[in-house]
């Protein structure tokens, strides 16, 4: 042997599990290394030549000697057969061995899960003379993750995925559970990626029944176009400064709170104050956030009605809109706090600061992970976004929105379920109350276009739907001659 390498004897290793048989098969021996006993993991060629050592201290760390060449126990099987199994570490490849009685092929990567995908690519053409490859890594989200990925290499229907009840193999060897073990073997399951969707589940999610169970909007002529709110829909809200998008938000909220559903409610420009006064007003027909002087005795009791009575959540950002940060709480309001819809007013203000392909990247990134926040909770959410100015008169007076004015990045489009634009000519004479509601995308029936006109009474506050009207100085920007926003 190699002077460079550690000596060591053959022995049973009784703390693992591990008899002296197993260990001699594999060679795992018990010997000194820095006037410390150390186990000994020896790595060899191919041809049987010593390549490699794994010490394993009694504190639990390691040393390398030599390379660690290949899969760990490679060189004891012979090239191809029925099945191999791959285990996350040389005591778990010893486990397994020992439960097959040693006669079934087992292998181990040589560090653990974050090197799975590396020893395995190196070995691929070894594992794929096996018409099955096994992976048994541990059971936490590393090891599953390694799994999966070492899996996706191989040749489609070679690679299954084992799952055992405790943490890895030698916990089941310790257990007395050598039998389960071995069943977990034969009833590992064959990989598949993520989504594919086989015939038989195919089947299942066509007859499954479904109730689509979807919430109206408080506006007739909007409910017709979209047939009304879904939960594990992503609605976004667009219009230029001061339309009246903030409002609109809180008109849909206080109608879903009505119904009895859960709402969280995260707006960025405003105090949490203002947003219970807002949706209070609401509910009252007053806009109390202009009241000078405010009876809050007499607001006890709307408050216990509305937005008191344990179905409203809202986020005191001050000092904290990052964007981690915000979809922490996003992520916490809907599986923590049992909310069915979430508002976020808006999306810009996460990003402010940024400019050019920093904010595009930013909102792309925020977009991305918002959209798999309503896979991920079912959570219906409801975006307000800004917009881009159009040549020519802005949508603060009339413009009419598009797709192509969303502010920073394609993907608001992209990822949203619904895209609703907001309408209105703020320097009109007569009509300046006016807000044309505009369905620019519409996933759930492909209905898109006017959506009727809503009319803001500043004696109430309310956004009310009348009659659908056309301004009489209608500006339309929204052309094919537009140049693309982002």
């Amino acid at each position: 042997m190699n002077g460079s390498f550690v000596q060591g004897r053959v022995q049973a290793l009784a703390r693992r599990g591990l008899t002296r048989e197993t260990c001699q098969k594999w060679g795992y021996h018990v010997g000194r290394c820095d006037d410390t006993s150390v186990q000994i993991a020896n790595y060899r060629a191919q041809n049987g030549n010593l390549v490699g050592q794994k010490l394993r201290f009694p504190d639990k760390s390691f040393k390398v000697r030599g390379e660690l060449v290949g899969l760990y126990g490679q060189h004891i099987w012979k090239d191809g057969g029925r099945r191999v199994v791959v285990t996350e570490g040389e005591v778990d490849a010893l486990s397994v061995s020992q439960a097959f009685e040693n006669k079934w092929p087992v292998v181990s990567v040589p560090h653990g899960a974050a090197s799975g995908k590396k020893y395995v690519a190196h070995s691929l053409d070894w594992l794929e003379r096996y018409d099955e490859v096994v992976f048994m890594f541990d059971m936490d989200d590393a090891g599953r993750n390694a799994a999966a990925e070492c899996a996706a290499m191989l040749a489609p229907g070679r690679a299954k995925i084992a799952e055992i009840p405790l943490k890895d193999p030698n916990d089941m060897l310790t257990a007395n559970r050598s039998r389960e073990l071995v069943q977990a073997v034969w009833n590992a399951r064959s990989y598949r990626p993520d989504g594919i969707v086989t015939a038989d589940e195919l089947w299942e999610k066509i007859t499954e029944e479904k109730n689509e169970d979807s919430k109206p909007y408080p506006y007739n002529d909007l409910n017709e176009k979209t047939h009304g709110l879904r939960r594990g829909e992503l609605v976004t809200i667009c219009a230029g400064s001061g339309i009246g998008k903030s409002l609109l938000c809180r008109e849909v909220c206080y109608n879903l709170l009505k119904s009895g559903e859960t709402v969280g409610y995260i707006a960025l420009e405003e105090s949490v104050r203002r947003t219970a006064l807002g949706i209070l007003g609401i509910h009252l027909s007053r806009p109390l956030h202009l009241e000078q002087k405010i009876d809050y005795d007499k607001l006890e009791e709307p408050f216990k009605e509305t937005i008191g009575n344990g179905n409203f959540y809202t986020y005191d950002h001050w000092g904290s809109c990052d964007s981690d940060n915000l979809l922490a709480k996003v992520r916490y309001l809907c599986k923590g706090m049992g909310c069915d819809w979430i508002f976020l007013d808006h999306l810009s203000i996460v990003v402010s600061g940024f400019e050019g392909d920093d904010e595009r990247r930013l909102i792309d990134n925020t977009m991305t992970r918002l959209r798999s926040l309503v896979e991920e909770t079912n959570c219906g959410m409801i975006l307000v976004s800004h917009l881009k100015r159009p040549h020519g008169a802005g949508h603060e007076e009339g413009a009419v929105t598009s797709l192509a004015h969303l502010r920073g990045s394609a993907a608001i489009a992209q990822l949203s379920d619904i895209v609703l634009g907001m309408e209105r000519n703020q320097q009109a004479v007569e009509d300046a109350n006016q807000t044309r509601l505009r369905v620019l995308k519409n996933r759930f029936s492909g209905e898109t276009g006017l959506a009727g006109t809503l009319y803001f009474d500043n004696k109430t506050g309310r956004l009310h739907e009348k009659d659908s009207t056309v301004f009489p100085n209608d500006i339309n920007t929204a052309n094919d001659n537009d140049p693309p926003p982002f």
